[in-house]
């Protein structure tokens, strides 16, 4: 075990370094290939690979710091939507190569599979070995810039879609070392893509800073005067309690574990919370592994083995009956960072999103298993209150299960307390933004909105209003917005968007009858056991001619409803109603609304995003995944979604806008 503020000791060159220079470039003979099918290269087209071109120029300066020559990188976003990345390395060689005749760094920029990592001795680690990252960033830019400042002088070179416009050129003297590259992306490539993402920039900034304490690590927005450092020391332990800020923690202090062997450096920090859902983020050279991999898999066998067998020790599971921990729920709650620093890793892919050395995931669970079984035996409190949550919810799970087969003979209570949507949702609040793009998507809140038939001066109450966002759609449209809903956190939330915001249920709302001339509201009658109460006590709350505006996730039809239902519930144990259209009509009908119209809106959204949410067991992510991957047929016909080579899941919701009105003086014909 170590510190958690011991910091890693930058690497002597000596010892790292036989030499770098222009013969240090090793070639591996193709740049039009990668204009042609820029996909295969760097993921996609779209905002992943675009950002994807700005991550490997930062890979390169954060090789340099690994090799212990480079301690700032400078990110700059510019106006006319350009990138520049600037370290203080060693900067790219410029001498003439010895084998192609033309500069070390043209070479780089001009041929795939050119670079320092390919050569013993030049770095001791990188972000892997594929060897193509700046020149796929040369070969789809408009136009590219490299300014090189070594041994004294000042270079300097234009490029333009991978073809060099000039020589290399000496500007002058200088002080400076490092290398700079700006670049353009090329719009007719892509075409699916929109302007840099500062927030998605500055999170894989801030991540890089957490991995390699000490350096900074600065981005500078050019389109909004924005700018950010980031530099720390505490490491990936500190980064765990970054991530952790707003969550309950089982233990104060993070486990940390920091140890070598065969040559790859292993560290990780974990700590547990009372969230259900696992947060495991991997690291190989500083490369995300997003979608995990060997060394995961090490992780995962290791917390399986050392849990289980304490709980058995201890005399918490009767092992010889069967019982045992699943790994589904010693994950549940728990937050990890681990890096790995490696000389040769294997990505499936050039955007290295998940690695596959087969042997890094015994190493894996030798290392942290060890360390583990230290720690549970250093701190018995500790192991028990890790051991004992796990325990907890595969006993809780179970118990689920068998209440669940028993439940089909009887009928059921569907009576829901406040005090359970009140957990839930203040919970769900601290994410609520981040968890589905449907929240905030311009287009379904503009549908909402032009669906108002109402007077500019009208008063409206967004009912279950979570963090107002539907309400203030309406801004200019009408006159006082009023919020309400359940729990203190979304009212915080709401209170930034909305004139007045209120405590109370929708059972029975708060107000006087005929109060409002409009009423909204989104993704709420589906989690409601008996919708046609609050439904009702919207009409009563509605002037006469008010109008009640309302969103709805519906299935395409009878064949999707039933899988769409189950995907649903095992989401949001909440939910109840799995509305088709007809179903919603009738329920709008029933409470005495008249001139029901109803607007579609097709929204793709990210099933990965959508199911890591606290309220969402491990488990029943992985059951929901599931759900996409044996898809009836009957539900595929009708339904579209899809299944990326990376495994991310997108679907399309279909959202419904109901438009309503309570008959009376001012009903809109």
């Amino acid at each position: 075990m170590s510190e958690h503020n011991s910091t890693r000791a930058a690497p002597d060159p000596i010892h790292v370094l036989h030499s770098y220079d222009a013969s240090s470039i090793t070639v591996l003979p193709g740049l039009e290939a990668v204009r042609k099918n820029p996909s295969m290269y760097i993921g996609s087209i779209g905002q992943e690979g675009l950002h994807h071109l700005v991550y490997e120029v930062v890979d390169n300066s954060i090789d340099e710091s690994q090799a212990g020559f480079c301690s700032r990188i400078a990110i700059t976003v510019g106006a006319d939507g350009s990138c520049a990345i600037e370290d203080n390395g060693r900067g790219i060689p410029v001498g003439i190569h010895p084998e192609h005749g033309k500069p070390a760094c043209e070479v780089v920029l001009t041929t795939l599979h050119s670079g320092g990592k390919f050569k013993k001795g030049s770095y001791q680690v990188s972000a892997g070995m594929h060897g193509v990252g700046i020149s796929c960033v040369n070969a789809l830019s408009e136009w590219l810039e490299l300014e090189v400042w070594i041994d004294g002088i000042h270079y300097r070179q234009h490029y333009a879609r991978g073809v060099p416009l000039s020589g290399v050129q000496v500007i002058g003297p200088t002080e400076k070392r490092g290398t700079l590259l700006r670049f353009l992306p090329d719009a007719s490539i892509f075409q699916q893509a929109r302007a840099f993402s500062y927030a998605t920039l500055s999170k894989r900034l801030e991540e890089l800073a957490y991995l390699h304490p000490g350096i900074l690590i600065t981005i500078e927005d050019q389109r909004t005067g924005r700018t950010q450092g980031f530099q720390y020391q505490s490491g990936i332990f500190g980064y765990v309690e970054h991530i952790n800020r707003s969550r309950t923690v089982l233990h104060p202090r993070p486990i940390h574990i920091l140890d070598s062997m065969d040559g790859v450096e292993i560290e990780l920090a974990m700590q547990w919370t009372t969230a259900y859902a696992d947060d495991v983020i991997s690291f190989v050279n500083s490369i995300n592994t997003i979608y995990g991999g060997t060394h995961v898999n090490g992780l995962k066998a290791a917390l399986n083995r050392v849990i289980n067998d304490y709980a058995d020790q201890a005399g918490m599971i009767a092992a010889e009956n069967g019982e045992k921990i699943a790994i589904f729920d010693i994950l549940e709650g728990l937050t990890c960072v681990m890096s790995i620093l490696m000389p040769n890793p294997q990505f499936e892919g050039q955007t290295k999103t998940r690695l596959s050395n087969r042997d890094l995931k015994k190493l894996v669970e030798l290392v942290v298993g060890r360390h583990l079984a230290a720690a549970f035996k250093d701190d018995p409190r500790l192991a028990v209150q890790i051991v004992g949550r796990a325990l907890e919810a595969t006993r809780a799970r179970q118990a689920a299960r068998r209440a669940a087969e028993t439940a089909r003979f009887h009928s059921i209570d569907t009576r829901v307390t406040e005090e359970v949507y009140q957990k839930q949702f203040g919970i769900r609040s601290r994410n609520w933004h981040e968890s589905a793009t449907w929240i905030t998507d311009k287009g379904l809140l503009g549908l909402h909105a032009d669906l108002c038939k109402k007077a500019g001066n009208t008063r409206m109450l967004d009912v279950c209003c979570g963090s107002g966002v539907v309400g203030a759609a309406f801004k200019g449209r009408v006159g006082e917005m009023v919020g309400l809903d359940l729990t203190p956190q979304m009212i915080e939330l709401a209170k930034e968007r909305l004139d007045e915001v209120h405590q109370g249920t929708v059972y029975d709302l708060p107000y006087k009858d005929e109060s409002f001339g409009l009423v909204v509201n989104r993704e709420v009658l589906h989690l409601l056991p008996h919708p046609e109460k609050p439904v009702s006590e919207i009409y009563r709350v509605l002037e006469p001619g008010g109008q009640f505006i309302v969103g709805q996730i519906i299935p395409y039809g009878a064949m999707d409803a039933a899988w769409m239902f189950r995907i649903f519930k095992k989401k949001q144990p909440l939910f109840f109603n799995n509305f088709q259209e007809e179903d919603f009509r009738r329920l709008l009908q029933g409470a005495g609304f008249v001139n029901i119209q109803m607007k579609e809106y097709l929204l793709w959204e990210s099933i990965d995003l959508w199911i890591d949410t606290h309220e969402t067991t491990n488990l029943h992510r992985h059951e929901i995944r599931d759900l996409f991957y044996n898809a009836p047929a009957e539900a595929r016909a009708v339904h579209p979604f899809e299944i990326l080579p990376s495994g991310e899941i997108r679907d399309q919701w279909r959202w419904a806008v109901f438009s309503c009105f309570k008959p009376g003086e001012g009903f809109f014909q």
